[in-house]
């Protein structure tokens, strides 16, 4: 079985930046999908970003775009999120998930993926 482990939340005022770490393990996560999601008190669980097993393709919601940049790094089994600009609608726990089948990004926009993490999580307060 893999394992996601995410990294880098905290406590962050309005306007600033976290970087979310996921240590990928236990599977051959690089030829996954990779992508974070993100759930707030009281609400339903949201995608936020993902990222193709190469890299040079990424798909974000709306609601991040511009602000938000995932990345990953296959030789050490990491992927990133980049959060700037946070505002207080950005709290929530942030998932890291990842998926082995060969879907579209927006296919997971819409559908979710396979695997994930437990959460970290982002309080930002204004």
């Amino acid at each position: 079985q893999g394992q996601l482990v995410e990294s880098g939340g905290g406590l962050v005022q309005a306007g600033g930046s976290l970087r979310l770490s996921c240590a990928a393990s236990g599977r051959t996560f690089s030829t996954a999908a990779m992508g974070w999601f993100r759930q707030a008190p009281g609400k339903e669980r949201e995608f936020v970003a993902a990222i193709t097993s190469t890299g040079p393709g990424t798909y974000y919601a709306d609601s991040v775009k511009d602000r938000f940049t995932i990345s990953r790094d296959n030789v050490n089994n990491t992927v990133y999120l980049q959060m700037n600009s946070l505002q207080p609608e950005d709290t929530a726990v942030y998932y890291c998930a990842a998926d082995l089948r060969s879907y579209s990004l927006r296919y997971y926009y819409i559908y979710g993926m396979n695997y994930w993490g437990k959460g970290t999580l982002v309080t930002v307060s204004s």
